[in-house]
């Protein structure tokens, strides 16, 4: 079994967390591998070769980068292309999973607003898989039930498809405790991508283990629903509050906010 984590983003683009100290931090964590999504957009080719080099450089037998890009599509669609290193040539996103796929990289279409829905379902390509809970964009809580039917219509065209758990780490005062759990014990970046593929894995935190086919009972499906519209109103609440904030010219101390993203 390896433990891991999923979607992380360092500074070289919008993360808070240089490429060693995230090491450091998921080494803490008992992690042995994290797949990289820093946005494809930051990079030219030379910051490009720079990050694949130092995430080679900070890999040992220990622990294990893998290097990989998020890609934004029309409309502000994120794909993630788990192990892509090449920028694409396309903003539409049934392009991107393609050119994403063609590298030998894992296609997962992140944090998919509700509204996306209808549309992702008449995609002809579809991508490996769907990030069923993103502790960023759904809050810490629970994730949103109507994320996991997404992925069982879509599973009815395609089976193999899959339930990923991503953190979307950006910040340091951010949540960061939902992993990966892999079954097998492989320890190199291909082993790895292939076993996120197959779909060996489940998606841990704390004793809650999900699967990677995204089936759960509906006892739990209604859990998650009442927890998650509670953290949902209460975050829109915070929100709500910053923006009179803004309005009138008072600033959210930056100290409040990192506790903020702790809680939520």
């Amino acid at each position: 079994m390896v433990k891991g984590a999923l979607h992380v983003h360092s500074t070289y683009s919008d993360g808070e967390f240089t490429l060693a100290e995230l090491r450091r931090v998921f080494l803490g964590e008992g992690c042995a591998f994290v797949c990289m999504a820093d946005h494809a957009e930051h990079f030219d080719p030379d910051q490009l070769r720079q990050y694949i080099d130092e995430c080679q450089a900070l890999s040992d037998e220990k622990f294990l980068f893998i290097a990989g890009l998020e890609y934004e599509c029309e409309q502000r669609m994120h794909i993630l292309g788990y192990g892509a290193t090449r920028r694409v040539d396309s903003h539409d996103p049934e392009t991107v999973i393609r050119q994403i796929e063609e590298q030998g990289a894992v296609s997962v279409i992140a944090h998919p607003k509700n509204d996306f829905f209808e549309w992702i379902e008449k995609f002809e390509t579809l991508p490996q898989g769907i990030e069923t809970w993103n502790t960023k964009y759904d809050g810490r809580y629970a994730p949103r039930p109507e994320t996991f039917a997404l992925l069982q219509k879509l599973r009815e065209r395609k089976p193999e498809m899959r339930a990923f758990y991503g953190q979307d780490l950006h910040w340091k005062k951010q949540f960061r405790e939902l992993f990966v759990q892999l079954d097998s014990a492989s320890t190199n970046a291909q082993g790895i991508l292939t076993t996120l593929a197959n779909g060996a894995y489940s998606g841990v935190k704390g004793e809650l283990a999900l699967p990677s086919s995204g089936i759960l009972d509906q006892e739990l499906l209604t859990q998650f629903a009442s927890a998650h519209a509670i953290s949902r109103r209460m975050r829109q609440f915070l929100k709500q509050g910053k923006q009179a904030l803004d309005r009138v010219g008072i600033r959210v101390p930056e100290s409040v906010k990192a506790q903020l993203r702790r809680i939520f």
